[in-house]
């Protein structure tokens, strides 16, 4: 179980910084989200100023992007970083695909699904394996002139994809090689809806669960005493609430007796009560969504509940903790080194 950290924007000299200071703090790799800025370039600071560290997308959206583009980015950043790279891919929503990036969202399942094995065929001809023939419901290419064909390097590119509901669960069970869990996301969850039904898609594939790698963001709010947790603590509740509010979410409060919670939170985002979203986050239901303990306890509680499923443990605040405290990165150096390898 491997122990990375999340960066989402910021300058590449920062990354960069960061990138060589979670290296050497035996941090395992960095996972770069799409949000106000494209993670491509933030990968490539990272791969130069810490080239042992593995580095990924979590996620890239894939929809407003050609999947040649995608393919012909992801192949050359496995190419520079020595085979270091994770492709993670996802859908976003509708309202974001459509009114800011201005691009096509609906069937967003079986998009998705073309679109990884568009870019897996862009790859198979990038290496030589065979000419590019690919032509799916959504996506159609076949033009591929040597001039324009980049070289082969020999690394594969797992293509991971975030997933949530049933049907895109059990599409990553097919056609992924990794599935991004979203970090809301309880023990149940990942027992009784997740895993079952990544299974079935492993089944359909004829191909074993333990062939897909799940790489899990964690909210870890660490520390030795109720003061200093109290940062990460208010950010993981934040967190918490924001992501509550998603209607397709509600099911995962449901199941644990929190039944309404998710429209509360709505009805006071609605309202802009941040704070009063922040207080119906109870301590029970913190206690299912994140990990909370002093730092000797942090790796325990970690494999605890996600040892023998968790290829890539994520920590989404490490950076809010880097902020606050110049010495948690080494912190979270201990405990990653304190993780079953």
């Amino acid at each position: 179980m491997k122990f990375d950290i999340a960066r989402s924007a910021g300058p590449w000299a920062q990354t960069a910084t960061i990138a060589r200071a979670a290296a050497d703090a035996g941090i395992s790799g960095m996972v770069f989200t799409e949000t106000t800025q494209t993670p491509w370039m933030s990968v490539a600071a990272a791969a130069g100023a810490a080239p042992e560290l593995d580095l990924a997308t979590g996620i890239a959206v894939a929809f407003p992007t050609s999947p040649m583009v995608t393919a012909l980015t992801a192949w050359e950043l496995a190419g520079n970083t020595g085979g270091r790279f994770r492709l993670g891919l996802g859908t976003q929503v509708r309202a974001h695909i459509e009114r800011r990036y201005s691009a096509e969202f609906d069937h967003p399942g079986p998009r998705l699904r073309d679109y990884v094995t568009a870019v897996r065929d862009c790859f198979a001809a990038f290496a030589g394996d065979r000419p590019l023939d690919h032509a799916g419901p959504f996506y159609r290419m076949n033009l591929l002139p040597p001039a324009r064909t980049p070289e082969p390097h020999g690394h594969h590119i797992p293509i991971d994809i975030s997933a949530v509901g049933p049907w895109m669960c059990r599409m990553a069970g097919e056609v992924a090689d990794g599935v991004h869990v979203h970090p809301l996301h309880s023990a149940h969850y990942l027992h009784e809806r997740l895993l079952p039904a990544v299974g079935e898609g492993c089944e359909l594939a004829q191909r074993a669960v333990d062939s897909i790698d799940f790489i899990i963001p964690v909210f870890i709010v660490a520390g030795d005493t109720a003061a200093e947790r109290a940062p990460l603590r208010r950010a993981a509740l934040d967190q918490i609430a924001f992501y509550g509010t998603t209607r397709a979410f509600a099911f995962q409060f449901d199941d644990l007796g929190f039944t309404g919670l998710s429209a509360a939170l709505h009805e006071r985002l609605k309202r802009g009560d941040t704070d009063g979203m922040r207080d119906l986050v109870t301590e029970d239901v913190l206690d299912h969504f994140a990990v909370v303990g002093r730092w000797d306890e942090i790796a325990d509680r970690l494999t605890d509940r996600y040892g023998g499923i968790a290829a890539r443990i994520v920590c989404p605040l490490a950076e809010d903790s880097m902020q606050s405290d110049p010495d948690a990165l080494g912190r979270w150096g201990e405990v990653a080194r304190s993780l079953p390898h």
